[in-house]
């Protein structure tokens, strides 16, 4: 978990010169060779690297290819396996925004569906435990809402008419309501209060805003609107909802319910000081009839995303002992359903589970991780041993090679998940045990067009300490060995995060204009574990300067990168170590 806050910047600057022609190695003569010589610009991103008015179609990956690509998402197989609904991610060229629709596979055939989407966004799908219906958020009558599409039928309704979005959303185990998460909001404190004889037609100045929120703005959100998330409960039929919490607390996250329908499990932060401590939080069990909760565990750092067990006897959840780190992997817990009897079944495990969900008989759970740079599916079983059933997850993004990806579990333990490559955006993937089979192709007339860059591990010693830096090095389409390119290190946000061998339009938009494009994982980074994400705790920007640098200098020696062509970018995390790159 990462405690440090999100740095706020992305830069791209010159370490050396303008960009000028990609060429060969020199001959030893010191004159470029015939071939050399007609060899194509290395062009800057602009207007070069967007397409052209040729006869043929444009081979490189050009900006307007954004809007042709897709993306799998939240894949969520059946209870009985037969299904899976995911979202497809797009971007719609009319309206220059990301777009979202719910598809469904059938899996012994491989056919799809859309499902929703068509008048508005859809996401969030989640299967009624007898698999007969599909909960889901859509736009399509204006703001988010919970609609419930029944399968036999294919007829949907919308269950809620809610002021703003639903989250978290979980089915009874009866199938008779769903439990979601919502920001009830707050009217927030006041500065005075404007005359009340105001003349008819006067034009004023809007009130002032009043922020009194520790943390009052995010990332890509803006101010954050004064309220609190609560636990609501709607018939899965329609009517009204139910609040279930109450009070100045955030009661959100991941919910699940006993097997009896009685409790709901859920993680908060319900302290006095929760502000100045937004770390912390505790797992409780809520009493859905009365609205009572008890907390079941109690301790310095913070736990949730409670899971129960098929036969309810026991409660999965997430966190660590709070040692005032940076970084600190999450570890697998269960206790009883009482919060006696805690084991820690991850003690040892240097990786960091999350999404975690039990497997069909109870005696194990799933759960995802990062190991360097890529991500996997393990089973982690009641007695602490560990098995790896799924790899090559992906789906963290798109612009930037990010670990990543979702999973889902049926009822006999198949496994849908989102998987790609560093040239193949993620796909719906399933496995029942075996080798993992792709349902969906969602790229397949962009990739049979465009060259994409060929993306190469690379890993060397750091020059400072001998530490070992791994990294991917995305090459221009068409490359030959030997020839020396401009290269940009593109350093990962965070900056507690990692990158991998996974699809990444920017990497790809570089490599067509010319560019060798470095993805390293410097210390600092995640998948390496916790003491290597330790490295710059309390010391950041520190090393991990000399660690980027010693893998630039390998690609130097591999031949590939222009020593005199050197560029820097970052996002984030990413942004301030390219300027403390830029200022040494």
């Amino acid at each position: 978990m990462i405690r440090a806050a999100t740095l706020l910047t992305a830069s791209l600057f010159a370490l050396q010169t303008a960009p000028i022609l990609a060429q060969q190695r020199p001959e030893p003569s010191g004159q470029a060779s015939a071939q050399a010589q007609r060899e194509p610009a290395a062009a800057p991103m602009s207007g070069a690297a967007l397409g052209s008015a040729r006869m043929g179609p444009e081979r490189r990956f050009t900006g307007a290819d954004l809007f042709d690509l897709a993306l799998a998402s939240d894949p969520q197989i059946s209870p009985d396996g037969r299904y899976i609904a995911y979202v497809r991610r797009a971007n719609d060229i009319m309206s220059d925004r990301a777009v979202s629709s719910i598809w469904l596979i059938d899996t012994s055939t491989g056919t799809e569906v859309p499902l929703a989407g068509r008048n508005g966004d859809a996401f969030n799908p989640r299967w009624s435990p007898d698999g007969d219906r599909l909960a889901y958020v859509s736009t399509e009558d204006g703001g988010p809402q919970l609609w419930v599409r029944w399968m036999d039928g294919g007829e949907a309704i919308r269950l809620t008419g809610l002021p703003t979005s639903p989250s978290s959303m979980a089915w009874a185990p009866d199938g008779d309501s769903i439990a979601y998460s919502m920001l009830v909001k707050d009217e927030g404190p006041a500065l005075g209060a404007a005359p009340s004889q105001k003349p008819e037609g006067a034009e004023w100045a809007e009130p002032l805003e009043v922020r009194d929120l520790l943390t009052y703005r995010a990332d890509g959100q803006g101010y954050i609107e004064p309220g609190f998330e609560k636990i609501f409960v709607v018939p899965a039929t329609g009517g009204a909802p139910r609040q279930l919490t109450y009070g100045r607390y955030h009661d959100g996250g991941p919910l699940s319910w006993s097997p009896d329908g009685s409790t709901l499990y859920f993680g908060a932060n319900r302290r006095a000081d929760w502000e100045s401590d937004p770390v912390e939080s505790e797992v409780y069990a809520l009493d859905v009839a009365s609205g009572g909760f008890t907390q079941l565990t109690d301790r310095d750092g913070p736990d949730g995303q409670p899971v129960a067990s098929p036969d309810g006897r026991l409660i999965a959840y997430l966190g660590f002992d709070d040692a005032r780190r940076a970084y600190e992997n999450d570890d697998l817990y269960v206790m009883n359903r009482d919060g006696s009897n805690v084991r820690n079944l991850t003690d040892g495990w240097d990786y960091s589970p999350s999404g975690i969900v039990w497997d069909a008989d109870g005696r194990g759970l799933y759960a995802q991780y990062d190991i360097s740079g890529e991500t996997r599916v393990a089973r982690i079983a009641l007695d602490g041993s560990v098995r790896d059933v799924v790899e090559g997850l992906s789906g963290g993004g798109l612009d930037r090679p990010y670990t990543g990806g979702s999973f889902s579990v049926s009822d006999e333990d198949a496994i849908a998940f989102t998987g790609g490559t560093a040239t193949r955006p993620a796909e719906v993937q399933l496995t029942r045990g075996g080798e993992a089979r792709i349902l969906t192709d969602l790229n397949r007339s962009l990739r049979s067009v465009k060259a994409l860059g060929e993306v190469r591990r690379i890993a060397t010693p750091s020059s400072h300490d001998g530490l070992e830096i791994e990294g991917w090095l995305t090459l221009p389409p068409g490359y030959r060995e030997g020839q020396r390119v401009p290269l940009i290190p593109e350093i990962h946000g965070g900056p507690f995060a990692a990158y991998g061998p996974h699809f990444a339009t920017d990497n790809q938009l570089y490599a067509a204009g010319g560019y060798a494009v470095l993805s390293a994982n410097p210390r600092g980074s995640t998948s390496y574990g916790e003491g290597f994400a330790n490295q710059i705790d309390k010391a950041y920007p520190g090393n991990d300067y000399w660690d980027l640098m010693s893998i630039v200098d390998r690609a130097i020696a591999l031949g590939i990168a222009d020593p005199d062509q050197l560029f820097v970018t970052g996002g984030s995390g990413g942004g301030v170590l390219t300027s403390w790159i830029v200022g040494k």
